[in-house]
């Protein structure tokens, strides 16, 4: 189907929204009003610059306030719709939104409403304009879309039709199964909007928090599917209001809005892609960092050896059994400071995972490589990090180690990476969710607040089937701790304190955590003889659930990258995050080592 999106979803000046939807490719806008009354250019000449972009506009919106009003106070409202419709005629569209009104000179007379509007088709029929209606969830008298369509019906208009916007219906809890009694024909546009779930003013709800589907809790998916068994063959619009995207930059903006569309068109079998190719573990994570002794200092005290060197670039491969960072201190890494840049995913089917990142827009990563180097497959996640389709250890496809030199030989020992923390520019968490979700196709579990000294941040794990691929994203409390906020890479050990031990005896400097923690902590559980006081000692943080405990421990920051420590014991999924206070605060009073 073609998708469409309103120009109120994006930020910037018309002319940047526009150019931002072609980009992404859409196939046509919505012309939110004050877009149009804000923008230097004449009707003709944004017909003229939608024309040049490949975008048709599809809906000119809001008319507000029309139906159901005293006769005087109606032929005022003709007089100011004949000025829209004319306006119209010069922006090249046909379709205008009309929504029930919330004016308090409204009168709850249906049959009123229907003359009105259907007069109000009579005139906008002159001018080669549709009318669509629809039911604002506040509407003062109409607030859902089985009124507005009983209303429409009774008008019984060619020129009159009814808008549905999911927004609308799902916020209310309407069965929307009723779309399906409307003929198809009548349905003169479609509007969507996902939302979390949450307990607030449906107003406030829609002005600030709505999202894209797939990044809230609506059955998008569903209410669609019914939409076309009524038989509705126009545009999939988005009409999203949200205070982080009127923001942010519109490019990215635009691209999760089609990533959206494209995952949705998949999930009812309106656009097939290519499969989702599941990783099945992490091959590596990658450091970049201006300066490699502090971060080599902290491997080799958690027990990796570098045991490579790359054959053409300033990269360091350390390893303990499947657990392997790369360190990295090119070009990038003296601007940037160190920080946690890319991750290798083990991938049964490289070559597939990256054409579903490319068929969901993800930007397909250029490498500067040796001829002799392994071709790997590479894209960008929303917040810049470089995630690379590998095949380790699979004679038949390239192997990323064939790129490095050996140097030592690896210290016996188990180890893989249990976890990655990544840190989200604040506008991009939710577009974030929904790329690992459908890039990866990795499953998305709950967004949890957790408590920071200087506000809340939130956090929310993707995760495989089995737990070989975790990545847990978070976002801090303010835009200006994007920069700043730490990563971290959490190494599993099947004996966190033993692990402690060697970690501290090499050298190593673990977070010390305060003796408040563990005085709640005896209060909360009972511990063997001894067991408190050497969590106390390390600086072990634990947790528990029904299914098994969890224990675990953190190395000082190094530039913006630490490491965990971590031993699963039982069934247990989490992360740990009851924890999370207590370890921000203890990172905010220590000073990362550069």
């Amino acid at each position: 189907m073609r998708t469409s999106i309103a120009t109120v979803s994006l930020s910037g000046s018309l002319t940047e929204k526009l150019t931002a939807a072609s980009r992404a490719g859409f196939d046509g806008v919505e012309i939110f009003e004050n877009d149009l009354l804000a923008s230097p250019l004449a009707p003709e000449e944004i017909r003229a610059r939608c024309a040049d972009l490949g975008l048709t506009i599809d809906l000119y919106q809001p008319m507000r306030d029309i139906e159901a009003v005293p006769e005087g106070e109606f032929v005022r409202n003709l007089r100011r719709a004949r000025h829209k419709f004319e306006l119209m005629r010069r922006l090249g569209t046909d379709t205008v939104l009309v929504c029930s009104s919330v004016s308090p000179l409204a009168l709850d007379d249906d049959a009123l409403a229907a003359a009105q509007l259907a007069r109000l088709a009579d005139l906008a029929q002159e001018f080669g304009v549709r009318v669509a209606y629809e039911a604002l969830a506040w509407g003062r008298h109409v607030s859902t879309y089985e009124h507005a369509w009983s209303i429409v019906e009774a008008a019984g208009h060619p020129a009159l039709g009814t808008c549905l916007d999911s927004f609308h219906i799902l916020s209310r809890g309407s069965d929307p199964k009723g779309i399906e009694d409307i003929p198809g024909e009548k349905i003169f546009f479609l509007q969507l909007a996902d939302a979390p779930l949450l307990a607030m003013d449906v107003l406030q709800w829609s002005r600030h928090y709505r999202c894209f589907p797939g990044q809230g809790g609506f059955d998008i998916a569903g209410l669609v599917q019914h939409v076309v068994r009524a038989g509705y063959d126009g545009p999939l619009s988005l009409e999203v209001f949200n205070d982080v995207f009127r923001q942010a930059e519109a490019g990215p903006t635009a691209v999760d809005a089609r990533r959206s569309l494209l995952v949705l068109q998949e999930s009812i079998g309106l656009a097939p892609l290519p499969e989702p190719v599941v990783p099945t573990g992490i091959a590596f994570a990658e450091i970049v960092t201006p300066d490699a002794e502090p971060v080599s200092a902290v491997l080799g005290a958690l027990g990796l050896t570098r045991t490579a060197r790359h054959r053409s670039k300033p990269v360091d491969l350390w390893e303990r059994g499947e657990a392997r960072v790369l360190v990295n201190t090119g070009p990038s890494a003296r601007r940037d400071g160190t920080g946690l840049a890319a991750v290798g995913l083990e991938s049964p089917d490289p070559a597939g995972a990256a054409r579903r990142a490319e068929a969901l827009l993800a930007p397909v990563l250029p490498r500067r490589r040796a001829p002799e180097d392994a071709l790997l497959d590479a894209v960008a996640a929303p917040d810049g990090t470089e995630l690379f389709f590998c095949a380790t250890g699979r004679p038949e496809l390239p192997d990323w180690r064939t790129d490095f030199e050996p140097l030592e030989t690896a210290e016996p020992g188990v180890g893989r990476i249990d976890h990655l923390a990544l840190t989200q520019p604040w506008h991009h968490f939710d577009e974030a969710a929904l790329f690992h979700s459908s890039v990866l196709g990795l499953n998305g579990q709950e967004s949890v607040d957790v408590a920071d000294p200087y506000g809340l941040f939130r956090s929310r794990a993707v995760t495989n089937s089995t737990g070989s691929v975790r990545i847990a994203l978070a976002v801090g409390p303010a835009p200006t701790e994007d920069e700043t906020r730490a990563q971290h890479i959490a190494l599993a050990t099947d004996d966190v304190v033993a692990a402690a031990r060697r970690f501290r005896e090499a050298g190593g400097s673990l977070l010390p955590m305060p003796a408040n923690y563990y005085d709640d902590l005896a209060a909360r559980y009972e511990f063997t003889e001894g067991e408190l006081a050497t969590y106390r000692e390390l600086g072990i943080l634990y947790d528990r659930d029904a299914q098994g405990e969890f224990r675990h421990c953190y190395t000082r920051t190094v530039g913006r990258v630490f490491f965990e420590l971590v031993q699963r014991d039982g069934g247990y999924q989490g992360y740990g995050a009851q924890n999370a206070p207590v370890r921000l605060a203890a990172q905010h009073a220590q000073r990362p080592l550069r």
